[in-house]
Parts: C-alpha cells; sequence; structure tokens
C-alpha cells in the first residue's frame, strides 16, 4: 500500500479473513447547518464554549512561545509525517513484526464492522462480560460501546469526560475534552442522578443540605467521586480497551498521552489488553517520538509535558497484561492516502488546537460535526473518511470561513483551510454525476448559460433589477422568495440600483 495506490483495503496478512471491503461504515448524520441550529440557539453553551476555548488558546499560545525553534519543530513533525504516509505499507509490516516478536498479536481492519467483530471476539474468547475503556476517538469511531452492549459487555468509560458524556446520554464536544458543553454544575446533577455522587443530609431545622462537601460541584470533589466509582471497575475487570496516540515501529510499542492516569490503569490491571488503532497512527522510530512528544503537549493543553505518557511492547511475564492484541483499522484512511492534497489530514495528532482557534466551533461546539471528528480537522477528515456522497458529509467542507487559524497553530502544519476547498470542488464534482441535478447545481448552470451570451445576461440583468427592486423596501431586501430566501434568514440584501454600470458607462459614454 502506497500513497498512491487506489486499493481500500490493506495488502497485509491478517488473523480473520475481511468481512466487507472498502471504506468507512456510514452512521446516520445531519447535516453541519441543521445539526448546529440547537448550539447556536444555546447561549449557556455558546458562552461555556467561548470561555473554555478562549483559555486554551491562552495557555497553547504561551506555551509554544517558550521555545525558539517551535516552528522548526512544527516543520520537522510535518516532515516526519509526510515521509511516514509516503513508505506506510513498510512501516506497518516493521510494526506488526516487532509487536508479534514482543508476545503480542496483531489483527487486520478493512473497516468499522471488521474492527468491532475482532474485539467482541475477543471479549468473548476471554470469557468477560464487562470490560475498562480508556478514552479513544479510534473507538467511538467503530461505534465499539454500542457493538458491545450488543454482545451482552458491559463497557465502563474511565475517563471523567467521557463518563459525564455517557451518564448524559450525550455526544462528545471535543477531541481533548468531550464534556467541555457541560459546566460544573451540571457534572454534578448528572453524578447526583446516576449514583456516582451521594447528597448531602438534609439539615433538620432549615430543610437545607448540610454542605458536607459529598455533592459539592468543585472539580476535585467530582473527580474523587468518579474515582471511587471507578476503583473497584478496575480491579474487578478481566478486559481493557484502548487507543493509542502512536504506534512506534521499530520497537512496536504503543503509546498513550494523557491527564488521569486512567489509561495506564487499563493497559495494566487487566488480565487482556486490546488496543484500536488506526494505521495513520504509525511512528518509524522513538527519535521520531521526541518530536512529538514536544508537539502535541504543548498544542493540546499548553503543558510542557503530559502528566502521564503510558508505553507498552507486547507482554511481559509477571508483570502487566497476559495477552495483548492489536487492531489496526483502515476504515477509509487508505483511501484518504491516495488522494494528494487530502492525506494532509492523516498527519493529525489529534491535538484540538485547531478547535480553539476556529471561530464557527466556537459558536457550534462539536456534536453538530458528528460523532467522532469535531471542528475544523473533522472538517477534512470525516469527508475523506467516509466519502462525500453523503448529504451531511458533503456539508462538512463547508462549515469554515477559510480563515485559517486553524493552519497556523496546527503543530504538523496541515493546510486545512487548502483541503476543504480541494473537498468543496470534490463535492461539486460528485453532485455533477447525478441524475438529478441540486436546486443549487440547477441554479448555476441557468446562470452559466445566462452569461454566456451577452444579450441573455442584459435582459435578465433588466428583469432582475426590476424585480428586486420591487421586492425591496428601504432600499433593501429583507427577504427572498424561495430557496434564495436561506441567504435573507440572517441578512438582508442591498436593492440593486435603478441603473447597471453597463448602462450607465453606454449613456455617459455616448
Amino acid at each position: 500500500m502506497t500513497a498512491s495506490s487506489p486499493r481500500t483495503t490493506p495488502s497485509f496478512p491478517r488473523t480473520s479473513p475481511p468481512t466487507a471491503v472498502g471504506g468507512a461504515v456510514p452512521l446516520p448524520m445531519p447535516k453541519f447547518a441543521a445539526a448546529a441550529r440547537s448550539a447556536l440557539a444555546d447561549t449557556g453553551q455558546r458562552r461555556s464554549l467561548r470561555v473554555a476555548v478562549a483559555a486554551a488558546r491562552e495557555r497553547e499560545a504561551a506555551a509554544a512561545a517558550e521555545l525558539s525553534d517551535w516552528d522548526e519543530l512544527r516543520e520537522t513533525g510535518r516532515a516526519v509525517g509526510d515521509a511516514t504516509l509516503l513508505d506506510l505499507d513498510a512501516h506497518l509490516e516493521t510494526l506488526e513484526r516487532a509487536v508479534t516478536e514482543a508476545g503480542g498479536t496483531v489483527h487486520w481492519a478493512a473497516d468499522a464492522d471488521e474492527a468491532r467483530a475482532i474485539v467482541t471476539g475477543l471479549v468473548r474468547a476471554a470469557g468477560a462480560d464487562e470490560v475498562v475503556k480508556a478514552s479513544s476517538a479510534t473507538l467511538r469511531e467503530i461505534g465499539l460501546t454500542d457493538a458491545l452492549a450488543d454482545a451482552g459487555v458491559t463497557v465502563h468509560e474511565t475517563a471523567l469526560a467521557d463518563l459525564v458524556v455517557r451518564l448524559g446520554d450525550d455526544e462528545p464536544s471535543h477531541l481533548l475534552s468531550p464534556a467541555l458543553h457541560r459546566d460544573r454544575a451540571e457534572i454534578r446533577e448528572l453524578f447526583l442522578r446516576n449514583m456516582i455522587m451521594s447528597a448531602p443530609p438534609a439539615d433538620a431545622d432549615s430543610g437545607s443540605e448540610a454542605g458536607d462537601g459529598t455533592a459539592s460541584d468543585d472539580p476535585a470533589a467530582l473527580a474523587a467521586a468518579a474515582r471511587a466509582h471507578l476503583r473497584e471497575r478496575f480491579l474487578r475487570a478481566r478486559v481493557g480497551v484502548t487507543g493509542a496516540n502512536f504506534l512506534v515501529a521499530e520497537t512496536g510499542t504503543l503509546v498513550v498521552l494523557e491527564s488521569e492516569g486512567n489509561a495506564r490503569m487499563c493497559a495494566t490491571l487487566p488480565d487482556t489488553l486490546i488496543t484500536v488503532a488506526g494505521i495513520d497512527k504509525v511512528v518509524p522510530t522513538w527519535a521520531d517520538m521526541e518530536v512529538f512528544l514536544q508537539l502535541l503537549p504543548r498544542s493540546s493543553s499548553g503543558d510542557r509535558m503530559t502528566p502521564y505518557v503510558a508505553s507498552w511492547s507486547g507482554v511481559t511475564p509477571g508483570d502487566g497484561p497476559r495477552a495483548f492484541h492489536l487492531v489496526l483499522l483502515d476504515n477509509g484512511r487508505t483511501r484518504a492516502l491516495a488522494d494528494e492534497v487530502g492525506r494532509a489530514a492523516l498527519r493529525c495528532v489529534r491535538c484540538s488546537a485547531c478547535m480553539n482557534v476556529c471561530p464557527v466551533y466556537e459558536r457550534t461546539g462539536g456534536r453538530a460535526y458528528g460523532p467522532v471528528h469535531p471542528g475544523p480537522i473533522g472538517a477534512i477528515l470525516t469527508p475523506q473518511l467516509r466519502g462525500v456522497d453523503g448529504a451531511a458529509e458533503a456539508s462538512l467542507p463547508y462549515a469554515s470561513t477559510l480563515c485559517g487559524a486553524c493552519a497556523d497553530v496546527c503543530p504538523v502544519k496541515i493546510d486545512i483551510p487548502e483541503v476543504l476547498v480541494h473537498l468543496r470542488g470534490l463535492v461539486v464534482e460528485s453532485r455533477r454525476r447525478r441524475p438529478v441535478p441540486t436546486p443549487e447545481l440547477a441554479l448555476m448552470r441557468g446562470l452559466a448559460w445566462t452569461m454566456a451570451d451577452p444579450r441573455r445576461h442584459e435582459t435578465a440583468l433588466r428583469r432582475g433589477t426590476r424585480w428586486a427592486r420591487l421586492l425591496s423596501r428601504g432600499g433593501r431586501i429583507r427577504r427572498l422568495p424561495g430557496l434564495l430566501g436561506k441567504w435573507t434568514e440572517a441578512r438582508d440584501l442591498p436593492a440593486p440600483p435603478a441603473e447597471s454600470f453597463r448602462a450607465w458607462w453606454t449613456r455617459s459614454r455616448t
């Protein structure tokens, strides 16, 4: 598999035959504009997002400014990412060989269906009816929690934010902080409602809560309640499931960066460890990791170093899990790899810096982008993994002002605006192939036919000006008819002048 290969499935040895061919399994998802309406109307959420992303921007900018060679580090990260993608097949084979030599087992999954089947089969083989799960966008991508639940397996979310999202029957809104849209008072209510926290006894005289601290919305109290809730589950779990930030090919080592320590617990306490990672997470050597371990913490949380950096290679007798399985996931990545412009998205290290500077994300939050990849990176990654034939996926490249702020802060220099424009072109081309053109395409074809002939153009201009002036009030058009009304839902349109520039020029020069 090379960067120019048109294939959509890995060509490497498998531990089990694929059950399906190709890219991502589509999930139901509304168009971005429709999905964003409720978020735009939620003033409380918009306020929380504005405060949170502003604070994140300041932390990340300050952390980056501490390094005099920050731009050189970013350029190195870009170069390593590009070189890895161009030789991805060789690095994956090296990774598989190293993991196997370290006592692990590698499974290849062409799509989400196959990945779910592999993980479910491994959990059943371990005789487990519950698993502890670390936070991972890849696990959300394949819909693992629901698949295990259908198989009768209880999944315990161990990351605090993911636990909040699950308890609220919600969708994640941020890569780094999935519960960013929730304030601590809401989290306290979720914990009380789901018996993770106990309410303090009521004061007999006043009838009010005694305030003994057990139901406080203080972050430390909330974290302590979650820790107490999860401790027993960690100790009794027989299977742990994680993702991975990086896969070091030369040693077969998996690396996870986190701030809570829950992923380390998932990776060390259970007898069986299953890790699901995209094939784009490969890093050739530990020398390359030196670059990413400086870039990722500063761009994700504004830290010089992530509080927990966990790494493991296969199994070690008497220490940690007795069985380790690595599931390498394609799910559309090979298709993205074949796109010379779009493949830049596969360099993403999931830092979330692009979200914190995006004016669209700041107002809509992450849920409008779909259940897996929010923000600007989601607007370019999701359409490539799932294709642009669906209405929801086709809407994502347009969920941007193309201001370029995301490209300025990306630690691996992904030119997100360039990829967005490229994907918009693919969306337009895909619509040209439809037997029945979209209203927009029909309108554009009509305009092209009209403007191709000066006489037709002049006639249309005169008639259009006449009707537009009839619709105007006080020099403004406040509502256009039909589909054109979408434009005037949020803005007025200036009425055209009574005389066009061409007519004025002709009259004044003759």
